[in-house]
């Protein structure tokens, strides 16, 4: 059998480090930040909501809670100088996210444009707040929640999509130019999750996860050293080969079995 080895340093022990997750309130941020907090990390959540921080800060003793709008620039800038002087950071985590299904004949360009600042726009502002400090130190580790809906367009992702597939190719150049300086750069592209985001959907969701398997799949994928981080398998891969195929077979496949 082939040996493919880790595209980024295996992340194998978390005890004494440092995990900074911004999106932590709800979902699948709230949950990994239960899973690495279990594992012996040092966790400080982020979002908006600041009883939703609170509440988690009390569950998990020594985490810390740094309520903050992630499309705020200054606010960001501010919480990681707060982060960073506390000690190195180890990883961090961008997890913020909205969703709302959206069609091309009912366009809302306000809410298109939100979905790029929480989505995309608030990761960036989180890159230049932390990636000087981490390229000083030569370590760390960054990792950007993306979605399998940006690997191509789908049917009711006009907003959701395009933010996602911007996040992936993010992820790669930055994979790219911090491989050699010693920060390892993962994105992770779940299939449907059972978060506040997707309770909306009017449609099926194929092999739905728990926002805690979804957490254990990503902890699991930061040990193997992994740089897409993708699951539940029996549903990413096939979302994978749409990627391959030709446009006219790849839409006509969407067209048969969407409508």
């Amino acid at each position: 059998m082939a040996f493919f080895p880790a595209l980024n340093p295996p992340i194998k022990d978390w005890h004494g480090k440092t995990v900074w997750i911004l999106g932590a309130s709800t979902g699948i941020g709230r949950a990994t930040a239960a899973a690495l907090y279990g594992h012996g990390a040092r966790v400080i959540v982020s979002a908006r909501s600041a009883q939703a921080l609170d509440g988690f800060a009390r569950q998990y003793p020594g985490s810390q809670a740094l309520a903050l709008d992630a499309t705020d620039p200054q606010a960001v800038q501010e919480a990681a100088a707060l982060v960073l002087a506390q000690g190195p950071l180890d990883c961090v985590m961008y997890c913020a996210g909205h969703y709302q299904a959206m069609r091309a004949d009912a366009l809302d360009l306000d809410d298109m444009l939100r979905h790029v600042q929480v989505n995309y726009s608030g990761a960036l502002h989180l890159l230049d707040a932390v990636l000087p400090a981490l390229l000083a130190r030569g370590a760390g580790h960054v990792s950007l929640v993306g979605s399998v809906a940006g690997y191509r367009g789908l049917p009711q992702s006009l907003a959701y999509g395009p933010t996602k597939a911007a996040l992936i190719n993010l992820a790669e150049t930055l994979y790219q130019d911090l491989r050699d300086k010693g920060i390892g750069v993962s994105i992770i592209n779940p299939g449907f999750v059972q978060t506040p985001l997707t309770a909306g959907n009017q449609f099926n969701m194929p092999a739905l996860l728990t926002p805690e398997q979804a957490a254990t799949a990503i902890v699991q994928g930061w040990a193997q050293g992994a740089f897409e981080i993708h699951f539940p398998k029996r549903f990413t891969i096939w979302m994978q080969i749409l990627r391959l195929l030709p446009d006219r077979m790849f839409f006509n496949l969407v067209r048969r079995t969407t409508q």
